[in-house]
């Protein structure tokens, strides 16, 4: 099956061992796997002898939290080789990161911090791309956001920020359709409205996950990877895919991760879309 056409799911801890530990003749739970890079930047041990089992195996996306590509102060050099090692071990399908920053004077967030949509923020992220790109000699994907808030100095929307950054930088956009929904539902815009300003080549791959409601505000949604795909962001899903083509497509569930069974069966109804 081509990958363009097929739906994948992200490998996490509860279910590593247990994939690693599949016959090497037993069907595929899935057509392709995605990681979170920096759980596997290390040099040895059983977990990566898990994943290399499981890369043997299965098609692999390295997917970063950490690369903080909208930092004003650069790419951090010793996470950057960390992770261009893995890359050039597992030789992943895809490599990702998020349109957003994490790190400052050395010290790494744990969240994926908001830019602002002016000339100065899309100077630093195309830097940045570039230079990871160079690090990893390969293209890389970026994620569009969950937002909570805009900047009033903003010198362009989403879109255009994106389609610039792509112009310059040669890399692709990993739609993330859970995320669209959420920002929409938050700042006030019209998803489709959205997707119609992104041209169909630039999108490479398409991310579908859970959010949930603010226990606090009741206008607010919260991107939290915990939850089945909502049904208006599958609906948001099949109306992209209809006008766009197939694309590679990932469910992401991270927090309070299910049964193995549960992420496949998610993935299968977003086969049937990627089929039609």
């Amino acid at each position: 099956m081509s990958l363009s056409r097929a739906c994948g799911i992200g490998l996490r801890t509860a279910h590593l061992a247990q994939l690693a530990a599949e016959a090497k003749d037993a069907s595929l739970t899935a057509p392709w796997l995605e990681i979170h890079t920096e759980n596997f930047l290390i040099d040895g041990g059983p977990r990566l002898a898990m994943l290399n089992a499981v890369a043997a195996r299965y098609p692999i996306s390295c997917h970063s939290v950490a690369l903080s590509l909208g930092s004003a102060q650069g790419l951090d050099k010793r996470h950057l080789a960390r992770v261009a090692d893995l890359i050039a071990r597992i030789k992943p399908a895809f490599v990702s990161d998020h349109l957003s920053w994490s790190a400052v004077d050395g010290i790494h967030l744990n969240d994926l911090l908001p830019l602002p949509y002016t000339e100065a923020a899309l100077n630093t992220v195309a830097r940045n791309v570039l230079e990871a790109q160079e690090a990893f000699d390969r293209r890389i994907l970026v994620e569009t956001p969950s937002r909570y808030l805009t900047f009033e100095n903003a010198d362009m929307d989403e879109p255009e920020f994106f389609k610039r950054l792509v112009a310059r930088t040669g890399c692709g956009i990993l739609l993330d359709l859970n995320n669209i929904h959420v920002s929409a539902f938050n700042l006030g815009f019209n998803a489709e409205d959205y997707l119609r300003k992104i041209p169909p080549q630039m999108i490479e791959e398409i991310h579908l996950a859970g959010y949930a409601p603010s226990p606090v505000h009741s206008d607010l949604l919260i991107d939290t990877h915990s939850r089945p795909v909502a049904g208006d962001v599958w609906a948001l899903y099949e109306r992209t895919i209809a006008r766009i083509g197939p694309r590679p497509t990932l469910i992401e569930w991270d927090n309070d991760v299910p049964a193995l069974d549960v992420l496949t069966a998610e993935m299968r109804r977003a086969q049937r879309v990627l089929s039609l």
